[in-house]
């Protein structure tokens, strides 16, 4: 068997995913004409051309002038059950999906539109794809604490269906601590808190959303690395990180695959899992993102099956459903 019929043939889980970066130009382009939106490109090959970042902020520019096609329910339907197949036909058993509720709302566009759409199409994907799912819910940090405790309150009426809060968005000048007060209420409602933290901040960050926001989760986290203490107390603790190496190359947060600190963080003890982020900007889903840190950085097969459980066992998944996904990744090997 092949390394990359291997990788494929791997259960895994995706804990790091923007629904929104899943709009790939095909679907942005068919959205707009749909909806009726004018977009900057001729074209779908123009569009994709655009793909090229110098940083976060350039993504991110561009990610929100994608967001502008998504408009009805339909519209988060279709996306997410695009996503879903992709994901599926990877062997992606278990998602657990982020969403821009803001990204939305300040267009004009309701709550509930944008959450309904989602939501129903996880209920079909469980249903028609077998994938099992959790959503949570970003705070965008470029925005106030304030607007993050409305969107709070706004999705207080879905709470037994949203998991939990995340933080993201342009990360430089907007420390965790910001956003202390909204993740205290999150957290006594019942959420879980997870936040993006050492992507391009410091690991001061890391450590920050670690204490004043209380995570159980590090979405990136590859500048902890710069903290030995830190590295240490993540790895006693065994708390998650959701890495994602091929935003990391796009973004330039890592100039060369071989450069990434995955390995290092294997030797560190911490509990790593590889993901995609926003697949349609970056390049690939997850098993793309398997193979590329395979071939950079030599890993085995061994190695690669310890990520693949490694995304169950930090997943949200009740303890039975993780050790059954356990199980099924130690028949895939064995097979």
């Amino acid at each position: 068997m092949s390394m990359h019929d291997f990788i494929q043939a791997l259960p895994k889980a995706e804990l790091h995913l923007h629904i929104e970066g899943t709009l790939e130009p095909e679907l942005m382009f068919a959205l707009a004409q749909r909806n009726g939106v004018e977009l900057p490109y001729h074209s779908v090959e123009a569009l994709r051309a655009a793909y090229d970042f110098g940083n976060l902020q350039d993504f991110l520019d561009l990610y929100y002038q994608g967001m502008s096609v998504l408009q009805t329910e339909q519209d988060y339907y279709d996306l997410t059950m695009a996503y879903l197949q992709k994901s599926r036909a990877q062997n992606v058993l278990h998602t657990e999906i982020f969403f821009d509720p803001q990204g939305h709302t300040e267009r004009g566009i309701e709550f509930s539109t944008v959450f309904n759409g989602i939501h129903q199409a996880l209920k079909d994907g469980r249903h028609e794809l077998g994938i099992s799912s959790r959503l949570i819910m970003c705070f965008l940090r470029h925005l106030e604490e304030s607007d993050a405790m409305a969107t709070l309150q706004q999705a207080m009426p879905y709470k037994e269906h949203i998991i939990g809060v995340g933080l993201d968005s342009s990360e430089l000048g907007h420390p965790p601590a910001k956003f202390k007060n909204v993740y205290a209420l999150a957290r006594e409602a019942g959420f879980l808190p997870v936040a993006h933290a050492g992507e391009e901040g410091p690991a001061e960050y890391v450590a920050s959303a670690l204490d004043d926001l209380q995570i159980v989760r590090i979405d990136h986290g590859n500048r902890c690395l710069d903290d030995p203490a830190l590295v240490k107390r993540i790895a006693s603790e065994q708390i998650p990180l959701t890495v994602c190496p091929l935003s990391n190359l796009k973004l330039c947060v890592v100039t060369d695959m071989r450069q990434h600190p995955l390995r290092q963080m294997l030797n560190s003890g911490l509990l790593v899992t590889l993901n995609s982020d926003d697949p349609a900007y970056f390049g690939g889903y997850v098993n793309e993102n398997y193979i590329a840190v395979q071939q950079a950085l030599n890993l085995s097969r061994t190695e690669l099956a310890d990520l693949a459980r490694n995304s169950f066992t930090a997943s949200f998944l009740s303890r039975e459903d993780r050790r059954e996904m356990l199980a099924k990744i130690d028949q895939a090997v064995a097979g």
